[in-house]
């Protein structure tokens, strides 16, 4: 994995942060790092976006992040724990992996 993937998985891990966030915010500090998160966020698909191919950077922000939410609820929320959920979620992970395994970085490898 190179740098630019790895941007794509921070991003994704600060989308997590902004979701929860924008939920369980509650004054001012929570409020502005929910804020900050979501800029930081776009900062970095952005970046991503200039070195690797734009629709398949989404489709991996968007599936881990969701991924991320799931889990986070779960963990630290009381969501209701469902094997129906753990196996969509292993399901979308593994269309997110299969997405990226055939996406050809050319334009990556020329930068």
């Amino acid at each position: 994995m190179n740098k630019h993937w790895l941007i794509v998985i921070v991003a994704s891990v600060f989308e997590v942060l902004w979701v929860v966030g924008l939920k369980h915010s509650y004054d001012v500090w929570t409020w502005g790092g929910t804020a900050f998160a979501i800029v930081f966020t776009f900062y970095l698909l952005l970046v991503a976006g200039r070195y690797l191919p734009v629709g398949t950077v989404y489709a991996v922000f968007v599936g881990l992040g969701t991924a991320g939410t799931v889990i986070t609820g779960i963990l630290f929320f009381d969501e209701p724990f469902k094997i129906s959920k753990i196996l969509l979620i292993i399901l979308l992970l593994v269309g997110v992996m299969g997405l990226k395994i055939v996406t050809d970085d050319k334009k990556e490898d020329a930068e």
